[in-house]
């Protein structure tokens, strides 16, 4: 399921509820798009061709790394 915020139009503008509504989802997706964006830059996701239940592990070490980079 894929959830979208509201979307004002020139005739409707959006209410008070849904522009909080709006907020509250951006606050929660943003950091995951912060997350997709830093493993970017690790170049081996481009080339990687392996088991799905390999990647996974793969992909959590290299959050983990991408984390730590983040912070320091």
């Amino acid at each position: 399921m894929v959830v979208t915020g509201f979307k004002a139009t020139r005739y409707r503008k959006l209410t008070t509820g849904q522009k909080e509504a709006n907020r509250v989802l951006a606050a929660g997706r943003a950091p995951v798009e912060h997350g997709f964006a830093h493993l970017k830059n690790w170049r081996i996701l481009t080339k990687l061709r392996t088991d799905p239940a390999r990647a996974t592990g793969l992909l959590r070490a290299l959050l983990v790394l991408t984390n730590l980079e983040v912070a320091r």
